[in-house]
């Protein structure tokens, strides 16, 4: 055969795409018909070289084909605005490319440094699905770590990549032989592994590597692409929420504004608390209560209040805004770190704004209140003044008078010491003094009333504990009646100063701060701070029981027991003394037991007993007869 012919031959074999054993036959024919040795071998030459150019038109032919599909990939992707469908659609490309059974991707995890299954296309073990990969470990933790391609065709055979058990566990229940990763790489950064594998033994050549290799680079712009428009719409809805949000305040901020010039004009006009409270639960609906310093209604009712409330209404005053508790909203007033005032509105919801400028609102009420109030106190206090330390000062009782007090009539004198919170216990003390028509002052480290009233062991004992309730510390209080005289006379309420003051530094020195008592209630020892030294009262309070007894039943309870405390409280040296059996000792002792009541032996029972057996032995007894026969 001579050479065109022969090249034509082999030419039509190639345009025609002929199958690798149909370049065997022209080598085959020439045999046949006895072509000699140069022949033969010429023929061979010819059919190498034309395999050659078919290999390289078919790689040409694939390289062109990949192109095309990573062309069709890249429009593919740059159409995608959702990640997720971003990235199922890389796998399921990988895996279409390639020609693999099964394609999937891993993602780093800068939280955790691993990386993780993503997204998988053809898996079908859940293990393999939801396997993590630390950095280097296995083939994909491998390529993660060093950012380098990496392939083998027999997976569990390789000496390569650190072997990990429960990565092998997952690859072996997958069915997984042969496999290659590629990194995904933005910049010098690996955000992750895309990877293609065989079920069976299949060494990967590096067309294919590069294949996979731009797929995951066309991969990683369009992962970041998608990354930056989530991104985006996230800023942008989140400005759209900013912006409705910005409107929604600006709304209620007017309607804030609205609200207060209401309550502002409402307060100009002369209105009060009570109006203030109308016009919010008409703007926001609900029920509102408006509580004072100590948490007592001014008006209003929510409903019961416990400790929680009160809990928010500091964390109000703290934070300076409305703290809700459950469907209560509360907002809370201080003046100094004093608590003034606290709106509680009961409200599934409402704008907090026209409740916070209702507390202001209300809080400068009742500062006004406070105002007028320490301005007519100081009056009082002055009247006060003068009755204790000017009592022939000219027109008292006018001046009384004209400020509601009726100086003729009983009136009980109350001096309270207090620990140095001298203008919130002068505050209300003044308070006290408008509301039941008496006179209060301010003196130093004490405050000084004049009530209405007949009992002032229970006046002192009252104002002794709502004092310290509102201070929050101990105060202690003094009382004494002011004897009765002609209004013009004020002499008694100087004299009733004095007991009471001296009551009040009494309980202190016995360790009572924070009590009230009269000089009545303080035992023997009001007979030493008492004017009126009421001796046979003593008396009566402390062993009337028994000197009553012996006079109805003729017994010698009281001597017993004089001469009980005579002989060092000892029963037996007690017969001695009054010629008796020791067992009559005991009968009458336990007889003064029980008259006397529990604990009479205790040290300062048994002082005030033997103070009032020797007062009964002078005469001092309002019950004063003879003892009779020596019996129980």
């Amino acid at each position: 055969m001579d050479r065109p012919l022969m090249s034509r031959r082999y030419l039509e074999l190639l345009a025609r795409e002929a199958s690798a054993v149909e370049f065997e036959g022209p080598i085959v024919e020439a045999r046949a018909r006895g072509a000699d040795a140069a022949e033969i071998e010429e023929l061979e030459q010819a059919k190498i070289e034309a395999l050659r150019v078919r290999a390289l038109l078919r790689r040409r032919a694939r390289r062109e084909a990949e192109l095309s599909a990573l062309y069709d990939t890249a429009g593919d992707l740059a159409a995608l605005r959702d990640l997720d469908a971003v990235l199922e659609a890389i796998v399921h490309r990988a895996r279409q490319l390639l020609a693999t059974d099964i394609a999937y991707m891993t993602l780093h995890d800068p939280e955790r440094g691993d990386t993780y299954m993503r997204v998988t296309d053809g898996s079908i073990s859940a293990k393999f699905r939801a396997l993590r990969l630390a950095m280097g470990a296995g083939l994909g933790g491998l390529v993660a770590q060093t950012a380098t391609p990496y392939a083998t065709a027999d997976y569990f055979a390789d000496p390569r990549f650190r072997h990990e058990g429960h990565i092998d566990e997952a690859v072996k229940e997958e069915g997984l032989v042969a496999i290659l990763g590629v990194p995904l790489r933005l910049g010098q950064r690996v955000i992750g592994v895309l990877m293609a594998a065989n079920r069976s033994a299949r060494p990967f050549h590096q067309e294919e590597v590069a294949l996979l290799a731009s797929l995951a680079a066309h991969a990683a712009v369009a992962i970041d692409n998608a990354r930056l428009l989530q991104e985006t719409r996230n800023a942008l809805e989140e400005l759209s929420r900013a912006h409705r949000t910005a409107r929604a305040r600006g709304e209620a901020v007017e309607r804030a504004a609205l609200a207060h010039d209401r309550m502002t004009s409402l307060v100009l006009r002369g209105g009060g608390i009570e109006d203030v409270a109308a016009v919010v639960t008409e703007v926001l609906g609900g029920r509102l209560a408006v509580l004072d310093d100590l948490g007592r209604p001014l008006t209003g009712d929510v409903g019961e209040l416990d400790a929680g409330v009160f809990e928010a209404a500091q964390a109000s005053r703290a934070l300076g805004r409305t703290v809700r508790r459950g469907e209560l909203l509360v907002a809370s007033v201080d003046v100094g770190g004093e608590p003034l005032c606290t709106l509680v509105l009961r409200s599934d919801d409402a704008d907090e704004r026209i409740l916070e400028r209702a507390a202001l609102v209300c809080a400068l009420l009742l500062l006004f209140r406070r105002s007028v109030a320490e301005a007519e106190g100081r009056v009082r206090g002055e009247l006060l003044d003068d009755l204790i330390a000017r009592p022939d000062s000219p027109g008292l009782a006018d001046r009384a008078r004209r400020l509601g007090v009726d100086l003729g009539a009983p009136h009980v004198v109350v001096v309270v010491k207090h620990g140095g919170q001298r203008e919130r216990a002068a505050f209300w003390a003044s308070s006290q003094a408008a509301i039941r028509h008496g006179l209060a002052a301010g003196r130093g480290d004490e405050v000084v009333l004049l009530l209405p009233g007949e009992r002032p062991g229970a006046l002192a004992a009252r104002v002794a504990a709502e004092l310290s309730a509102s201070l929050g510390a101990p105060a202690t209080a003094g009382a004494a009646l002011a004897a009765l005289a002609p209004p013009e006379e004020a002499a008694p309420y100087a004299t009733a100063y004095q007991e009471a003051r001296r009551c009040a530094e009494a309980l202190i020195a016995l360790g009572r701060a924070g009590d009230g008592a009269s000089a009545a209630e303080l035992g023997f020892v009001g007979l030493l701070v008492g004017d009126g030294r009421d001796v046979r009262g003593f008396v009566d309070r402390v062993l009337g029981a028994v000197i009553g007894y012996d006079a109805r039943r003729g017994t010698a309870l009281a001597d017993t027991l004089a001469a009980y405390f005579g002989t060092g409280c000892s029963p037996s040296r007690t017969a001695e003394a009054l010629h008796i059996h020791v067992n009559t000792v005991t009968q009458r002792l336990d007889r003064v037991g029980r008259l006397l009541g529990d604990g009479w032996q205790e040290p300062e029972r048994a002082l005030e007993l033997q103070l009032a057996l020797r007062l009964h032995r002078l005469g001092h007894t309002s019950t004063g007869q003879s003892v009779g026969p020596d019996s129980i």
